[in-house]
């Protein structure tokens, strides 16, 4: 969060010897990495990475059992673990292993969800830097992406954690979703995907269609439950000029936008942003249908400022290393 809190990172160093002797949870860890040991070499073929102290960086580690992760961890003491794919052999191995032999088969499907993505669309706060104003994002997030995934694609187990630092990461661990290729990844983070374009790319929603998918429709009722209470109310959207010619520089129908241009130009009294946002709900229902193309203005609003923004490389690739849960992020001292 970005209040400043009174912990010393120089402490770091005498903090972590402690916490993985005392507090990390390795019997449960192995456990959920161990998938009840069935074939009995998954866990020892787990890729592990470590972050040490003055970021030296070591992939491939790998470990035979609970015990010897524990030892190994409990020596080397981390600043920040990564967990990989299982591979064909013992990452520790690989180099002993022809380069074409050495493949990663399975892994979790894991989603990461950034706030620093969110920042075209955030009043706030920048960066990594979170608040309770744009936490309501993570929140939306994992409901959108929660409910597909249940839903939409049947994936039972799903453990949702906090980054750390600046968001939330989602670890699909059924079988069918470890079992992945890489295409199967990349078409479900790609449908999951509505947000699209980089930071020089104005709108980054688009429904074209004549119906909604039912994904979006479900989605969008619930970014609707929570739009007004984060969007209008938490960040007033629409609170200044500036914000409001951002919104409205969204609408690319130049007959429905300019007559808003016009109605912005009063100045609102009180609660400005709610009733910036009535003006345009009203007028927008009242006028879209005359113009083709416009039938879902607000609804594209709407997913652009609060629908969960993925970063979809992480999901696509088999031997993509992330943030393990239960370790220390070394920037934010948070677990």
């Amino acid at each position: 969060m970005t209040e400043k809190s009174k912990y010393d990172a120089a402490c770091l160093p005498d903090l972590l010897p402690i916490y993985y002797k005392k507090l990390f949870p390795y019997g449960l860890y192995y456990r959920w990495l161990n998938y009840g040991g069935v074939p009995k070499t998954y866990f020892a073929n787990r890729e592990f990475s470590f972050t040490l102290k003055d970021d030296v960086y070591i992939r491939y580690q790998s470990f035979s059992d609970q015990q010897e992760l524990e030892k190994e961890i409990q020596k080397r003491c981390p600043y920040k673990i990564d967990i990989g794919a299982v591979f064909s052999h013992k990452p520790k191995d690989h180099k002993t292993v022809k380069a074409a032999a050495f493949q990663a088969q399975e892994k979790e499907l894991v989603f990461d969800i950034d706030m620093t993505d969110y920042d075209d669309v955030r009043t706030c706060c920048s960066g990594a830097d979170i608040c309770e104003k744009c936490w309501p994002l993570m929140q939306v997030a994992i409901k959108v992406l929660d409910r597909a995934l249940e839903e939409d694609f049947g994936f039972e187990h799903r453990l949702w954690v906090y980054s750390g630092r600046r968001g939330v990461h989602c670890w699909v661990c059924d079988e069918t979703a470890r079992k992945l290729s890489q295409n199967g990844r990349t078409a479900v983070a790609e449908y999951l995907s509505l947000v699209k374009g980089g930071e020089h790319q104005n709108k980054k929603v688009s429904l074209d269609t004549p119906t909604l998918h039912p994904f979006i429709s479900q989605s969008l009722e619930i970014i609707k439950d929570r739009f007004d209470d984060y969007a209008v109310k938490k960040q007033e959207f629409l609170g200044d000029e500036e914000r409001q010619k951002k919104v409205l520089s969204l609408i690319t129908e130049e007959k429905l936008r300019s007559p808003l241009e016009k109605n912005f130009e009063q100045e609102f009294q009180g609660a400005v942003s709610k009733t910036a946002w009535d003006v345009m709900k009203k007028f927008i229902n009242a006028e879209k249908s005359q113009y083709k193309g416009c039938k879902y203005v607000l609804e594209e609003i709407m997913l652009q400022y609060c629908y969960p923004r993925l970063d979809v490389n992480v999901s696509k690739g088999i031997n993509h290393l992330l943030k393990s849960p239960f370790c220390v992020h070394p920037k934010t001292v948070t677990f």
